[in-house]
This record gives structure tokens, C-alpha cells and sequence, in this order.
């Protein structure tokens, strides 16, 4: 249970937009909608309709659904064929993300303006304390407003912000305020604010962890509270029980921290039909590694470990790394390594019957990053100063200005008739707080 649907939207006058902001320096700015709210500012004619965004093959699953697809019951992380069947008059899109990674930069850079201490959780959220710009831009909830302004007109996207006293109580009320709200939760009434909500509102509270708080009676965050840590202690382990002990008593001591070291970069892709052709499987890892190096390549890290993962029709799920002996950033020797992994790992164990064993999704990444400058490269012994990196660099240049299908590797042109869905990219770094919730 995400806290998103834990936390219940409405309008209490006392964490309103005018509540007290005295001590509540930390606001949690979400995206309403990200995705879809994207899609429909480059297609005004979308407005109003419920629109979907994610896979839209049958094995697609939803990535970000508009407020009228939500009506109909629509959710993040829902498999496609399920929003179709709950909603098929929607507008189903594939994601573009390239789009979504520059509405991002263009929201956190309005995040700097205001102040330098940012912590980005996702593409569309992200942690600010704004003590330090009080005295230039006013209060935190006059900040949270002008924030909310800048990003509809310069943007044309809403967002929700909640403001609070720590970054946990600030995630919950950014969750109440939505859609295209805002909530203060003034410092001296934090466990007003969190005792009546449910069990599952408490970051690190799934499902079964809400399922044996429930056992012991625990509906509530002030139930858990209230109860001694030895019960929490027994249901959920010492760990646990001394962070949800906290958390229900609003004690979050985690400060704002932008400096956030991204550990791995990766893609992974899922076929509408499961592959048993090398030569499809050897194209879509190709493409992959792509990806990965162009992305490493932006975000100027390189690293030296490459990973695969491969899952089974049956959905078992093989994962196989190499540590390389220096640092790259270079897809043809991302795919050399994750190829070379693939073969020696052979998921085509042989099925009964002598078939090659059928593939469901594969995945590429490289990680143990490190800025790009600092890592030693390793040259091969007769390979030429200038090669693979420098031609790649050439053709990010190029994608830059004609797109990212105008240079591509021979063996990816032509008819590709493969069916596939890429998943969402999903940020490579330890988590900095909350787990992601859907906007």
C-alpha cells in the first residue's frame, strides 16, 4: 500500500494553504500527473480526455494516467490490458522520455532558482529546504506558491507541495494536497495531522507489514504510536520497529541533501512475445546498450561493472555481472560485456523437447559509477587513441539535433518487427527517502 493512496485528499482548514509555516522550512514539490500531463501540453486537443501512458503492447504496464483515466480506476503500475478494460475510450500513448527528462530539468531548474538545496527523488519530484531563501522570497508557504506559479506559466504543468516540519510529514501533505494543491502542516500539530491516517501511510509500510500491524490491532499511525516497541519489535524486527516507533511520533531527523551519487544507469525491455531467436535477442541487447551509454554519456559518469538481467517466460529471473578492468561509457563495450555475459550464462537451457527456452524481458546496466574524468580508461594494446567513445560522442551530438534514430548501429536499421516495450527507467541510487510514489 503506497502512501499516495494511504493518505486521504480533502480540505482541513487546519493544514490548509494558510496554516502556520513557523519551523516548516522543507517542501515536497510532485508533479500532478507527470507523464500524461506532458503528453497533453504538446497535444491540447488531449484536454479533458482520460489519457494513458505506458506500454501499450499486451504486456504493457501503465507508467502515468491524467486525472479523468483515474476516474475510471486507472492506477500506476497497472497492466495496460486491465486500463483498457476499465477505461477503453482513453487516449493510450507510448512514453517518450527524452520529453519527460526536459520537463524535469526545466521544473528542478525553477527548484535552483529558488534554492541550491534540492534533493530530486524521480524525474517529477523532489525535496527543498527553503530556510535559507526566507529572507529574500518570504515564507515557505509564499515560496511553495510562487514555485506552484512559475511551473504553470512557464511550464503549463500544475504540481501539489506539501510543507512541514521534515521531509516525511512534507511527503504526506504533497500526497493530500493533490491534484494541483498545496498543504501546510504547521510544526506544533504534525501528530494531529498523522495519527488519524492508516497504518500504511508510514514510509516502509507494505502491504504485508500493514497486514501484521493489522493482526495487532494497529489500524492507525497513532495505534502504532501508542503501542510499546517490544510488540512492534516482535511483528516486524528491530529495524523496523525503531523506524516506524519514529516515524508515528513525527520524528524524521533526514535533512535535505543534494548530493545524491547515482549508482548505476541502466534499460531493460520487455517483448510482447516472448524470443527464442539469438539474433532478435542479440539486436535488442545492441539497443539496449545503447541507451545505456547514451545515458551514461549525459549524465557524464562512467562505470565498471556491467550487469544483465534476463527473465524467463516463466518469469524466473537470472541476474549475471563483470567488472571490466577500466571505466566506460561506451555502448559497443557495454554490449561486448553484457553480451558476452549472455552467452556464458545460455538462458536457452534447453526446455523439454529441444526448444530453446522462450525469453520475456532483458535488461542492460552498468554500475560502481564515478564522474566520467576521474576513472582511469584502460586502452587495449594496438587499438587507435580515438575510436568507439569519440564516434559515439559524434552521433549523441547528432541525436541531439535530428533525434536519436538518425545514427544508429548498422545491425539496428531496417525492419525491426520485434515487438518490445521498454520499461521505465528507474533512478539507479539508494533510496533518499519515500519510495516513489505514483502522482
Amino acid at each position: 500500500m503506497g502512501r499516495s493512496s494511504a493518505v486521504p485528499r480533502g480540505g482541513d482548514p487546519r493544514f490548509g494553504a494558510d496554516a502556520d509555516d513557523t519551523d516548516c522550512p522543507i517542501l515536497h514539490v510532485d508533479m500532478d500527473a507527470f507523464f500524461a500531463s506532458v503528453e497533453v501540453r504538446r497535444r491540447p486537443e488531449l484536454r479533458g480526455r482520460p489519457v494513458v501512458v505506458g506500454g501499450v503492447g499486451p504486456r504493457g504496464v501503465v507508467s502515468s494516467a491524467s486525472y479523468e483515466a483515474r476516474a475510471y480506476g486507472v492506477r500506476s503500475a497497472m497492466p495496460t490490458m486491465r486500463a483498457r478494460a476499465l477505461c477503453p475510450g482513453a487516449v493510450f500513448l507510448p512514453p517518450d522520455f527524452a520529453q519527460y527528462s526536459a520537463a524535469s530539468r526545466a521544473v528542478m531548474q525553477i527548484f535552483r532558482d529558488v534554492t541550491p538545496l534540492v534533493e530530486p527523488l524521480s524525474l517529477d519530484e523532489a525535496f527543498l529546504d527553503v530556510a535559507g531563501a526566507r529572507r529574500l522570497l518570504g515564507r515557505p508557504a509564499r515560496i511553495a506558491r510562487m514555485i506552484r506559479q512559475r511551473i504553470f506559466e512557464e511550464q503549463r504543468l500544475t504540481c501539489s507541495v506539501g510543507v512541514g516540519p521534515s521531509k516525511f510529514v512534507a511527503k504526506l501533505g504533497s500526497s493530500r494536497a493533490k491534484p494541483d494543491g498545496l498543504l501546510v502542516v504547521p510544526a506544533d500539530r504534525v501528530l494531529e495531522f498523522l495519527h488519524p491516517l492508516p497504518v500504511g501511510a508510514l514510509w516502509g509500510v507494505g502491504e504485508r507489514a500493514a497486514e501484521k500491524l493489522h493482526r495487532l490491532g494497529l489500524s492507525t499511525v497513532g495505534d502504532v504510536a501508542a503501542a510499546p516497541i517490544g510488540m512492534l519489535r516482535g511483528a516486524l524486527g528491530e529495524a523496523a520497529a525503531a523506524h516506524l516507533h519514529e516515524l508515528s511520533r513525527g520524528r524524521d531527523p533526514r535533512r535535505v541533501n543534494p548530493e545524491q551519487a547515482e549508482k548505476s544507469i541502466g534499460a531493460e525491455v520487455t517483448f510482447d512475445d516472448d524470443v527464442v531467436d539469438p539474433v532478435a535477442l542479440r539486436r535488442a541487447m545492441l539497443s539496449l546498450a545503447q541507451k545505456v551509454g547514451a545515458r551514461l554519456r549525459a549524465a557524464g559518469h562512467a562505470g565498471r561493472t556491467v550487469s544483465i538481467k534476463v527473465r524467463l517466460a516463466d518469469f524466473r529471473t537470472v541476474n549475471r555481472s563483470r567488472t571490466v578492468d577500466g571505466a566506460t561509457d561506451v555502448a559497443r563495450e557495454i554490449f561486448e560485456t553484457s553480451w558476452a555475459l549472455f552467452t556464458a550464462l545460455q538462458p536457452g537451457a534447453r526446455a523439454p523437447g529441444g526448444a530453446t527456452e522462450p525469453i520475456r524481458l532483458v535488461g542492460v546496466r552498468v554500475e560502481g559509477l564515478a564522474p566520467a574524468g576521474t576513472l582511469p580508461r584502460q586502452l587495449a594494446l594496438g587499438a587507435p587513441e580515438h575510436g568507439w567513445r569519440e564516434a559515439e560522442a559524434a552521433a549523441d551530438a547528432a541525436a541531439a539535433r535530428f533525434g536519436r534514430s538518425v545514427v544508429r548501429p548498422a545491425s539496428l536499421l531496417g525492419g525491426d518487427d520485434l515487438r518490445r516495450t521498454e520499461n521505465r527507467p528507474r533512478p539507479g541510487v539508494d533510496p533518499l527517502s519515500d519510495p516513489r510514489t505514483p502522482s
